[in-house]
């Protein structure tokens, strides 16, 4: 029996700049060869495993094998039973990238066919990497004030703070350390301890910081939870500006979490002056267990787990609800929640110029991750959803056929502009929309990256994708060459991505897959040699 598959765009906008490296002009027609095994480990596969071809070119996929194949894209608008050795051609008039996926009984396999416009040229990526800070063991967290030091602030996820001065020393004493506030990490893997890092807008005048760390589980928090994620203020030492001052601290905001894992962690201010918090689904898997929802936590409003959160922390309260949140005064639902049905969006940020959109970078489960732009109200989709596909938590490696396009509520359910598989990595961490000027030919682009593409090695690696120019088209990506390894691969963990004051934008890493060590660096993503 011939699996029937879901199929998904995963971009669709030309690469009209060439980002370095050499420059090819894309064929009009490719062949692509499709393999099947079977046996005990099957595999398939299609070769090659990616194509780029101009805008009208045609592609024929050779079904190589002795088995029946399936192949599709819903987005290209084909679907296709291909017999042993049979052919299949299909020529891409619009620009953009494709995700391709076939089947046969024994496995199944994904590709892209990226289409250039006429005119247009292939490009390899390529960046450089700078090292800027080094000794540190898990960099989470990436801050710059604009208080006219131009200090930069480092966030180990141990639990200290260190700063990296403006003639470029890290400076051996923490700013602030939080180890004994926290839970005990486990040094093999760990998504606990200090995750977020953000600096008050009128830092220079007011000395106000705030931080997102996992403490113990509070007293009276609910009976086999695993711990409470703080949102707490500090102020900086009026005696020493390299101190933070560790009596000031004010707990903003405290969270009960199920597990240890899905904690999110990312602290920013908006634009509009709020605090905005993400908040994943409260961990374990498929959101559900103990502390999660019949519904799942990403979708209940009674709950900040699975979240994104705006709050004013310029109140006498503890914190105060903006008026225009989207569910405030709405019975059964939390006022400081700004978007939810996230999974575990663990880095965002805002884009420094345009429309200043919110960018949340949404770690999924067994098979895909997903960019989205986050907007007032809205609703990603976990659980019903993973990333563009119809997630099934009794069988989380096999999409359903069909589910709900809306959620309880009758809202829409939001897609992504970028989804990548398991193939190409495990766990995204976003970045930043690129507004520096060092690397002129990446403006404008969101530069981002994955954690690895397994739990046995740091293996991350660094993308740029291209926003599209039409409404709710996805985005064009492709991997970033580093091209100051050898081998132009980053062979190591990526934990965040930060930005300074000038919008040049940095990438936090290390070589261990849990907290333990010193071999974590900070390096500044500047020009290929």
């Amino acid at each position: 029996m011939i699996k029937t598959l879901r199929f998904s765009l995963i971009g669709v906008l030309a690469l009209f700049s060439i980002l370095g490296g050499a420059q090819q002009t894309p064929p009009s027609q490719v062949t692509v060869s499709i393999s099947v095994s079977s046996g005990y480990y099957p595999s398939f596969s299609f070769n090659p495993s990616s194509v780029t071809i101009a805008q009208g070119g045609k592609v024929t996929w050779a079904n190589q094998s002795s088995v029946s194949v399936n192949l599709a894209s819903s987005q290209a608008g084909f679907q296709k039973t291909l017999a042993s050795r049979a052919s299949f051609e299909f020529v891409f008039q619009t620009v953009g990238a494709y995700l391709v996926m076939g089947s046969a009984d024994v496995a199944s396999s994904t590709m892209t066919v990226t289409v250039l416009a006429t005119g247009s040229q292939a490009s390899s990526a390529s960046v450089g990497l700078k090292l800027v800070a080094e000794g540190l063991t898990s960099p989470t967290a990436f801050a710059a004030p604009e208080d006219g030091t131009g200090r930069l602030f480092i966030a180990d996820q141990i639990g200290l703070i260190k700063i990296l001065t403006s003639d470029g020393k890290l400076l051996e004493d923490p700013f602030l350390d939080l180890r004994d506030r926290m839970v005990k990490l486990n040094e093999r893997y760990d998504e606990r301890g200090l995750l977020g890092l953000a600096f008050h807008p009128d830092f220079k005048k007011n000395a106000r910081l705030f931080v997102y760390y996992s403490a113990t589980l509070r007293n009276g928090g609910p009976e086999g939870w695993n711990h409470t994620s703080h949102i707490s203020e500090f102020r900086v030492s009026p005696d020493n500006p390299s101190k933070a001052d560790p009596k000031s601290e004010r707990i903003v905001l405290q969270v009960d979490e199920p597990q240890a894992n899905h904690n999110g962690g990312q602290l920013a201010f908006g634009p509009d002056g709020y605090l905005y918090i993400s908040l994943g689904d409260g961990g374990a898997a498929n959101d559900v267990g103990l502390g999660h929802s019949p519904s799942g936590n990403g979708q209940d409003l009674s709950t900040l787990l699975g979240k994104i959160l705006r709050i004013d922390v310029n109140t006498s309260d503890a914190y105060g609800i903006p008026a225009d949140n989207p569910f405030v005064g709405q019975q059964g639902a939390r006022g400081e929640i700004f978007a939810y049905g996230l999974r575990n969006p663990y880095r965002f940020s805002f884009d420094a110029g345009a429309n200043h959109d919110l960018l949340v970078a949404d770690v999924g489960q067994n098979l895909f991750e997903e960019l989205d732009i986050v907007t007032r109200g809205g609703n990603y989709g976990w659980n019903i959803k993973e990333g563009t596909h119809c997630f099934d938590p009794k069988n989380p490696n096999q999409p359903l056929a069909s589910c709900p396009s809306v959620g309880a509520r009758g809202e829409p359910l939001i897609g992504p502009v970028i989804e990548y598989d398991h193939k190409v990595g495990i766990a995204v961490v976003g970045g930043f929309i690129y507004r520096g000027s060092a690397l002129s030919q990446l403006v404008g682009r969101y530069i981002f990256g994955d954690w690895s593409t397994s739990f046995n090695k740091a293996d991350g690696k660094l993308f740029v994708a291209a926003p599209s120019s039409s409404g709710g088209a996805m985005w064009a990506m492709e991997e970033l060459k580093i091209a100051t390894t050898p081998d132009r691969k980053l062979g190591r963990s990526v934990l965040a991505f930060g930005q300074d004051v000038n919008r040049e934008l940095y990438v936090l890493t290390t070589e261990n897959i849990g907290p333990t060590g010193n071999t974590g660096k900070v390096f500044k993503i500047v020009p290929a040699p």
